[in-house]
């Protein structure tokens, strides 16, 4: 009894350990077949991969193109800014050199315009004190010269020489107005005026060295050394000897 249950056990450990054996292969050819579904799967998506990588590559270069060319873009809008700036910049400086230079131009001519106004004026006010100085002293203006007529009579040449000691000279007449003008002022006396021939006999000349080219003699004066020097009386003259002695009128210009 013993012995059939003992090889009725061994029997059931045999088909037992048959039964193992053949899940463990039924397993391990699952296992296989997974093993070659698994490496073809992958060896289907590795291509779709590369696709998928490559087109990811394009998209970047061309980003990066992108990028680049929008850098060119910028530099050259960059350059051309500062070429328009510099250009601006220069324009400008030249136009603002151009115009201080007429500012500088118009300025040296106003301060020329203003120092010869303010001159002019120092002039006139120099000219017009003195006018006012000679008035007082009793001389008189008559067309742009004052007049001085003596109460007194000395010679031809002290005559002279008191009117030069005062800035003036013996009056020259030039015209018939001038010779009215001293007529008035002298009345009916006999008055020296700046003209002689004593330099040389027969030629008259006025006290600023030019020679008489017409008068208002009474009479041709003779050539005569002892009359050298004119006198005026009533509108016309006569050659006197310049040692006698008569008044005199004497003349300064105020031009």
């Amino acid at each position: 009894m013993s012995e059939v249950i003992y090889s009725t056990v061994i029997r059931t450990e045999a088909r037992n350990r048959d039964k193992m054996e053949m899940m463990v292969d039924i397993y391990e050819s699952a296992d296989s077949i997974k093993d070659h579904d698994f490496k073809r799967d992958t060896n289907t998506q590795q291509p779709q991969q590369q696709q998928q990588q490559t087109g990811s590559e394009t998209a970047r270069n061309r980003s990066h193109r992108s990028v680049l060319v929008c850098l060119v873009v910028l530099c050259v809008l960059l350059l051309t800014a500062v070429i328009v700036l510099c250009v601006q910049i220069y324009t400008n400086n030249h136009q603002f050199q151009i115009n201080n230079k007429i500012i500088t131009q118009d300025r040296d001519e106003f301060r020329a315009k203003y120092n010869d106004v303010t001159e002019q004026y120092k002039l006139l006010n120099q000219t017009q004190n003195e006018l006012l100085k000679y008035l007082h002293d009793g001389w008189k203006y008559y067309e742009s010269s004052l007049y001085f007529s003596s109460s007194e009579e000395k010679s031809w040449r002290e005559s002279r020489r008191y009117c030069t000691q005062r800035g003036a000279d013996l009056i020259i007449i030039n015209n018939k107005e001038e010779q009215e003008f001293v007529k008035n002022m002298s009345g009916s006396g006999y008055i020296w005026i700046g003209l002689s021939d004593s330099d040389e006999e027969g030629k008259w000349k006025w006290v600023d060295n030019s020679t008489l080219t017409s008068g208002f003699w009474a009479y041709t004066p003779v050539v005569n050394r002892r009359k050298n020097c004119a006198v005026s009386h009533s509108s016309v003259w006569y050659d006197y000897s310049c040692d006698n002695t008569h008044k005199w009128i004497c003349e300064k210009s105020i031009n």
